[in-house]
């Protein structure tokens, strides 16, 4: 089939947009390779040649209305001088177009929408971390990861560390962010960073080496330091389990007066052991030391009544160790369990403490309120955290004589390091007897 051929002036451009069909093409009659090409979105002003390798290729110069007739005509005079010396101008437009997606790909925003969201979104906690990097780095998501350095980090915790003044939305100054904080939001970036370095993104992890500079700690924080991982005194227990009665006895009143009140249809509260799951979930905190992601993680698939054990990965360490691990529970918690799993119809599958309005797992602060009320009634101190249950259960029984591997194990510690480096010094009786011993042993008389 012959070429359609016209001189490819703005007049004639003009005509074929509203004549030519569409996959028709018209040839320039004075420029060799030039022509133009008709589709569902008008006329696009291409370029026909063949590289030195014999390959035809065709160039798209641009669409007929985004550049003029003069303007592709100029730029099909240009690639045929890059062709009479040897180039290649489609290779080289296409190398500069991946070359520009993949400078957009090594901006931080970027890369946080891309690859690294489709990483995260198999973890449990990816969009929390997204989230993070997104609000702490929200003045660097349009620059090239591999841009950061150095200072930007040290200008970056200055920053954070700084008091902002009052602005027109808030009623008091910004507080300067706390050092555990800042760490949390710089691992993340240095785990993304680490991330886009592996897959070749960017050539190297531009923050590798760097570590935050530890503030001098203040008066109260020296003052504080030592007491954050504390155990309970023997009328903190008995106030403990004081304040839950009084916890349990609240709910129930206030279901009586619920009831009483137009709403009988509401279970009565005094029929069973537990008011709520608020009980039998400290305490199972109590008698065992697990973190409170675990006790939120808990299936009953994960408990074996009969032979005293739970079986569950451990959730903080999943990524180190991802094989689950077995507990043996004192009988205690187990009459806790089966109380409560009575109570809850016995079933088989499912979590053992579900959040009791959407039957699904709570999260990680749902229980800051509950606790606090408990820790009220009991009049315990206001500084007195969930937490100290666990740090209890490990003191005890280090103070109790129980080997630290076995305690480590226990307490799912990924190092016994840890163990050793936070409850160690509760030991010092222990040690003593063995320098004792060997004193006696040989002691002269």
């Amino acid at each position: 089939m012959a070429k359609t051929t016209a001189s490819l002036t703005t007049r004639t451009l003009d005509r074929l947009a509203k004549q030519l069909p569409d996959g028709n093409e018209v040839w320039d009659t004075a420029l060799g390779g030039y022509h133009i090409r008709s589709g569902k979105r008008g006329l696009t002003c291409r370029l026909s040649y063949y590289n030195t390798l014999g390959q035809r290729r065709v160039l798209t110069l641009g669409r007929y209305g985004e550049i003029t007739a003069e303007e592709a005509r100029q730029l099909a005079k240009e690639a045929l001088a890059d062709i009479a010396q040897g180039k290649d101008p489609r290779a080289i437009a296409e190398q500069t177009r991946l070359d520009h997606q993949l400078q957009e790909q090594q901006t931080l925003r970027s890369y946080l929408k891309g690859p690294y969201a489709a990483y995260q979104g198999r973890k449990k906690g990816g969009q929390a971390t997204l989230n993070r990097l997104h609000k702490a780095f929200a003045d660097w998501l349009d620059r090239p990861m591999g841009s950061i350095t150095r200072a930007d980090i040290e200008r970056w915790q200055a920053d954070q560390e700084a008091i902002k003044p009052v602005n027109s939305t808030s009623k008091a100054p910004t507080k300067p962010r706390a050092f555990s904080t800042m760490k949390r939001d710089f691992g993340a970036l240095h785990t993304l960073l680490a991330h886009a370095a592996d897959r070749k993104v960017i050539p190297f992890n531009p923050v590798a080496g760097i570590k935050l500079q530890k503030p001098a700690l203040t008066e109260q924080e020296l003052a504080d330091a030592g007491v954050e991982r504390r155990y309970l005194e023997p009328e903190e227990v008995e106030a403990l389990f004081l304040g839950l009665e009084r916890y349990q006895e609240e709910k129930r009143k206030q279901r009586r007066s619920s009831r009483a009140h137009g709403k009988a249809y509401l279970p009565d509260l005094d029929k069973v052991a537990y008011a709520d799951h608020v009980k039998p979930w400290i305490l199972f905190m109590y008698y065992t030391g697990f973190r409170p992601g675990d006790i939120a993680g808990l299936r009953w698939e994960h408990v074996n009544l009969p032979f005293k054990t739970v079986r569950k990965t451990i959730e903080k360490t999943a990524h180190q160790r991802p094989e689950p691990q077995t507990f043996p529970l004192s009988t205690p918690v187990i009459e806790v369990l089966a109380t409560w799993h009575q109570q809850q119809g016995k079933p088989k599958t499912g979590w053992v403490f579900p959040n009791p309005i959407t039957g699904k797992r709570f999260d990680r602060t749902a229980m800051q309120k509950p606790w606090a009320k408990v820790r009220a009634f009991a009049k315990l101190p206001s500084g007195l955290v969930l937490y100290t249950l666990r740090h209890n259960f490990a003191s005890q029984l280090v103070m109790a004589g129980a080997d630290l591997l076995a305690v480590s194990k226990l307490m799912a510690h990924s190092d016994i390091q840890t163990t050793i480096k936070h409850y160690a010094h509760l030991r010092p009786d222990h040690t003593r007897n063995i320098v004792e011993a060997f004193a006696t042993r040989y002691f002269a008389t």
